[in-house]
Formats: structure tokens, C-alpha cells, sequence
């Protein structure tokens, strides 16, 4: 854990959603391979707005380089909470960091990658995945997100109740879709 000075916890709150503000820290490694000299992937998260620009190196050694990669919202929207839940059921729950190739126009960032988003819901995460073009990375979550979280599940999920819904009886002596009843259509059969 890093011991980086927070210039303040940023925490919204509505009736509906709340946010949180993360930081993120971003390692570049050395790997084998004939068409990419680094790996990028996400390592940790910082709560709150640390005193570092997006870029900026945190640590160097042999194996690894590591990089602020910026101040990101976790959002909780009261609607979403059965994705909320189901992390909450991972041992142990994730954040999900979704990396993107930075854009040519991009060039003077100081990452090749950039953070899209920062997430706590599965269903979000997946459709990150589906598109094929981003990184989707778990982070093994905080203890002071778990019980943020814990908290936000508590006051607004509420289990959606299983419906079964009724069939409806079958009548088979009226005419659907234009054509004859079928018991008319066996009667005339039977009858030749």
C-alpha cells in the first residue's frame, strides 16, 4: 500500500446514486514477445485524489514501472444494485478497470493506455469485454469500498420477486391467424 498523501475524499451523495473518487495506479512490465516489448494493467487503487499528476512514475524496479493513471468516479446508481450484490457474493468482491489504447491525437499523454472507467458491477464490466477493443481488469476491492458498498446495497436493493406468469389456455375451436379451426379442419378429414 502506498503512503501518499490524499488531498481530500471526494463523496457525493443523491437519493439515487452516490460516487466515490479513485485513483488509480497503472504498472508497465517488460514481457516476451516479438510484437509488444510492455504489458499495461492496472495494480491497485487509491481512495481518494492523491497529489500526483496522470503519468507521473510512483515506482521503478527491475520488473516493473509503475504510474498514476488518474482520479476516476465509482458510481452506484440504485437501479443497478443486483450487480452490486452479485460482486458482493466474489471472494473477494473486484473493482473492475477498464483500460483503452490511448488515440494517435493522444500522443503527448504520458500513457500509451488510458482509464475508461472504474466499476463495482459485473454487468457493466462484461460490456466492456463484449466490444473486444478494452482491457477489463479486477482489482481486488478496499475494505473501506466493500463497506461503502455494503451500505449503498443495503439502504436501496430491494429482490425483485419471481412472477411466474399464467399461460393462457389454449382454444383450439377459434380461428387464428386467418385459417380455420383446427377441430373444423379434423372433422372435414375424418368425414373424406
Amino acid at each position: 500500500m502506498y503512503s501518499l498523501k490524499v488531498r481530500e475524499l471526494r463523496l457525493t451523495t443523491t437519493d439515487r446514486s452516490t460516487s466515490l473518487t479513485v485513483g488509480v495506479v497503472i504498472a508497465r512490465e517488460p514481457i516476451d514477445n516479438p510484437w509488444q516489448d510492455f504489458r499495461w494493467r492496472p495494480i491497485e487503487l487509491l481512495i481518494g485524489t492523491p497529489d500526483l499528476s496522470v503519468g507521473e512514475v510512483i515506482a521503478e524496479t527491475e520488473q516493473q514501472t509503475q504510474f498514476y493513471g488518474g482520479s476516476f468516479p465509482v458510481e452506484l446508481h440504485r437501479k443497478e444494485t443486483s450487480g452490486y450484490v452479485v460482486n458482493l457474493e466474489n471472494d473477494p468482491p473486484v473493482v473492475y478497470v477498464v483500460l483503452r489504447e490511448a488515440e494517435d491525437d493522444d500522443a503527448d499523454d504520458a500513457l500509451p493506455v488510458i482509464v475508461e472507467m472504474v466499476t463495482v458491477t459485473p454487468f457493466e464490466a462484461q460490456d466492456f469485454l463484449d466490444s473486444g477493443e478494452d482491457m477489463v481488469e479486477p482489482l481486488t476491492m478496499p475494505e473501506p469500498l466493500v463497506a461503502w458498498l455494503e451500505r449503498f446495497v443495503a439502504i436501496h436493493h430491494e429482490e425483485e420477486t419471481f412472477i411466474k406468469r399464467k399461460r393462457d389456455k389454449l382454444d383450439i375451436r377459434n380461428e387464428k391467424f386467418g385459417q380455420e379451426p383446427i377441430d373444423v379442419i379434423r372433422q372435414r378429414q375424418r368425414r373424406h
